[in-house]
């Protein structure tokens, strides 16, 4: 065997209740002054999580794909502070990241959702319809917070999107030209994990076991992704959310079987690491479609004319992807997905 592995600082506070960690995390890190980010919605959740903190600043107006000027705005409001804590999802820790990257102020996320970005040093910023991403080790959280009773309240529909998007980071880790060993075995666990959480979750959305099940797989994808190189499928999903606005994880749910019926050929290791039977794409379109989720880009909102957009640019920018993409390969994926018909090879 011949690999770099390269694993990521960080501490992870995992298990119920731990939420009520907070402020000895905070402490621990020596942090006097909070910047708090989140989505509207959680705003009554983060005042109430740093009620016991004496010095916050709260700023609740995280949205997907981060665009540019708000960034800006928390960027300013981080002025006399020395830390960031983000609660909430891809998007609170998405503009956590765009703080650090610019102030390097060390980062606090309390996961409520799947995402797995908490674990990552990959941010993203969206400007005139364009979302530009990177790689940096200062916006990666120093300290996060799972505690899966916080997901309890993540309503089903939501939990199996959340779950999947967390699934295809796994999945691509497994082949990536930079998995090792190691990152293998963590990805291969976060698709068991979260795969047999998801159906238990939309029968009972208030088994904390399935919850914990699911965020520890998401702990796990968040992982492998920040240790790999993604490829054609977060490709195709950062261009359909930064051009077309759509909604993120229901994107990542309704592409990842057709990018995995494209590239499993090209990787047997990926296929038998993913344990998904004989067919690991129709597996996890089957698994998503009968849990609810919508399977359709139109019906997410992209229009037809976005098809060919979306594969002019993925065409014009190389990435890493085990099988070289092709035009005609690229447009029948994307046509199926527009669709959300079963995937094809």
């Amino acid at each position: 065997m011949k690999f770099v592995h390269e694993t990521r600082p960080g501490r992870v506070v995992f298990g119920a209740g731990t939420r009520h960690q907070l402020a000895e995390e905070v402490e621990r890190l020596g942090v006097k002054r909070l910047l708090v980010v989140c989505a509207p919605g959680q705003a009554d959740l983060a005042a109430e999580l740093t009620a016991p903190l004496p010095n916050t600043v709260l700023h609740p107006h995280a949205v997907m794909h981060i665009p540019v000027s708000t960034a800006e705005k928390a960027i300013a409001l981080s002025e006399g502070t020395d830390g960031c804590l983000s609660v909430g999802g891809g998007s609170a820790v998405g503009l956590a990241k765009a703080v650090a990257k610019e102030t390097g102020l060390p980062i606090i996320a309390v996961a409520t959702t799947y995402a797995g970005s908490e674990m990552t040093p990959v941010w993203g910023l969206t400007a005139n319809g364009h979302k530009t991403t990177g790689r940096d080790p200062k916006v990666l959280p120093t300290t996060v917070i799972y505690d899966p009773e916080l997901t309890v309240s993540l309503p089903p529909g939501l939990s199996v999107t959340s779950g999947m998007n967390a699934l295809a980071h796994s999945a691509e880790a497994l082949y990536a030209p930079d998995c090792s060993p190691i990152t293998a075995l963590v990805a291969a666990e976060s698709v068991r994990a979260i795969a047999s959480a998801l159906p238990r979750i939309v029968e009972n959305p208030r088994d904390l076991d399935a919850r914990s099940d699911a965020l520890y797989g998401a702990w796990l994808a968040g992982t492998a992704l920040g240790s790999t190189t993604m490829s054609l499928h977060h490709k195709l999903c950062h261009l359909l959310g930064g051009t077309f606005d759509l909604p993120h994880a229901e994107t990542h749910t309704a592409v990842l079987p057709h990018v995995l019926a494209f590239n499993l050929p090209a990787s047997p290791a990926a296929h038998a690491a993913l344990n998904l039977g004989p067919d690991p794409a129709t597996r996890l379109y089957d698994l998503a479609r009968s849990l609810g989720a919508e399977m359709s880009l139109k019906a997410l909102g992209l229009p037809e004319t976005g098809l060919s957009t979306v594969a002019d640019q993925a065409l014009a920018a190389p990435y890493a992807n085990p099988r070289p993409v092709t035009t005609d390969a690229l447009q029948t994926l994307l046509r199926n997905a527009f669709l959300g018909t079963a995937p094809t090879a």
